[in-house]
């Protein structure tokens, strides 16, 4: 992450929309955004191990515990088991009582769900355990006083690095990864 190349990368099949993507016990889950297959790699090859199935759309993943979270665009996460991959449970996300939907790329941080709200710029912080949100990371403005382009489009990336306590976002087409430290709001 210090200079920004490119160590590794795996080619992926241009008849899947790869979208969310998670390390769980050392292994890197990869969603598809509508076929509803997940492909399993080998952290360090980046071979193929498995696929496994699930109903609906996949935008974002994440891991809490020992379970996955998937988005799929609406206001609900839904709650994975890893080794049967089938739904255990199921969380409304809202804010001031109102459901907040279109989430999308997921973010464990710290123990909150960090999701980019799609077409919003903009990420809302879950607490796991209510569905509620407990706070927003307003990113107005970032891709273009920093990095416009034509081409450049929406909000859709984020990852955390525990060890150094960064985080990082991006979007679809960006020409840069942009690292944010949040700062609290101060309200008089």
């Amino acid at each position: 992450m210090e200079t920004g190349n490119i160590i590794k990368n795996k080619k992926i099949d241009n008849k899947i929309f790869a979208e969310g993507l998670t390390n769980y016990k050392q292994q890197l889950i990869q969603l598809s955004w509508k076929t509803g297959t997940a492909f399993i790699y080998n952290t360090n090859s980046f071979d193929l191990i498995k696929t496994f199935n699930y109903p609906g759309e996949g935008w974002g993943l994440t891991t809490y515990n020992d379970q996955l979270i998937i988005s799929d665009g609406s206001s609900v996460l839904r709650f994975l088991d890893p080794v049967t991959f089938k739904e255990t449970s199921r969380l409304s996300v809202s804010r001031y009582g109102r459901p907040v939907k279109h989430l999308n790329e997921l973010e464990m941080v710290k123990g909150k769900i960090f999701a980019n709200v799609w077409r919003a710029d903009q990420i809302v912080i879950i607490s796991p355990h209510t569905g509620k949100v407990t706070g927003v990371v307003n990113l107005a403005g970032l891709l273009k006083k920093y990095a416009s382009g034509a081409r450049a489009n929406v909000l859709n990336g984020i990852a955390y690095d525990t060890e150094g306590d960064r985080l990082f976002v991006t979007g679809k087409y960006w020409p840069k990864l942009f690292e944010i430290r949040l700062i609290p709001r101060i309200t008089p």
